[in-house]
């Protein structure tokens, strides 16, 4: 009886971590840190959206308790700011500190704003409603020595952040959104045609058969620059 207990007790050892004889190490779980939360949070709302960020569902995903998560974050409003801050690093090419020309600054700093928010949609509807965390801060810092650097007037420094703002999170949440395909586009763009006499200028445009977002999105920033401060 003895030996069959001893049994028992080795093959229940073999289920909760590798035998010796195996030669491998017992299986165990990452710790809890608030880099694993803030990271596990950010594939949760990739994956679900803002209304999909729950406390239990990501204790779920982390594989701890959810009472576990309040030692390090005080509540779901902290892990939506950590996450949207996280998303929003600003990082600059190794070896380049700034562009010789303000705008190039100003370009590459919005393009890369854009592209990180489209990787995680989620982040455009919510960075108005959260509170600015160190990362968006920084891009706004930078933001602003480039255009003081083109001669915007500290007097007209706020208007040019907001407008150029504004652009950046208009363009992201309507290429996030606006999503049709070709087969769609080309009826639309042929029932506009239907109706010029009404809409003769779009029509002529091809407006609903424009794709380059892209592309749009580097000339409307153009335009804007060019308002802040004309090329010289």
């Amino acid at each position: 009886m003895a030996a069959k207990r001893s049994g028992a007790e080795s093959k229940g050892s073999g289920r909760r971590g590798a035998s010796p004889q195996s030669g491998q190490e017992p299986r165990s779980e990452p710790s809890l840190s608030l880099e694993r939360i803030v990271a596990t949070a950010v594939e949760l709302l990739d994956a679900e959206g803002v209304d999909g960020l729950k406390m239990r569902r990501l204790a779920d995903r982390l594989g701890s308790g959810a009472m576990s998560l309040y030692w390090h974050v005080d509540n779901k409003e902290k892990v939506f700011d950590l996450a949207l801050d996280a998303v929003l690093e600003y990082r600059a090419s190794p070896g380049i500190v700034a562009f010789e020309d303000w705008r190039e600054d100003i370009v590459h700093l919005l393009e890369d704003w854009r592209a990180s928010m489209l990787r995680h949609p989620w982040s455009a509807s919510l960075l108005p409603r959260r509170a600015l965390g160190p990362n968006i801060l920084a891009r706004l810092e930078l933001l602003s020595k480039a255009l003081s650097k083109a001669g915007v007037a500290d007097a007209d420094l706020n208007a040019a952040i907001w407008s150029l703002w504004n652009f950046v999170i208009g363009a992201t949440i309507t290429r996030a959104n606006f999503e049709l395909s070709d087969e769609d586009r080309a009826a639309a763009q042929q029932r506009l045609t239907g109706l010029s006499q009404h809409y003769p200028t779009i029509e002529r445009s091809r407006l609903l058969l424009d794709n380059d977002w892209d592309g749009a999105f580097r000339k409307g920033l153009d335009f804007l620059l060019d308002g802040l401060a004309p090329r010289r």
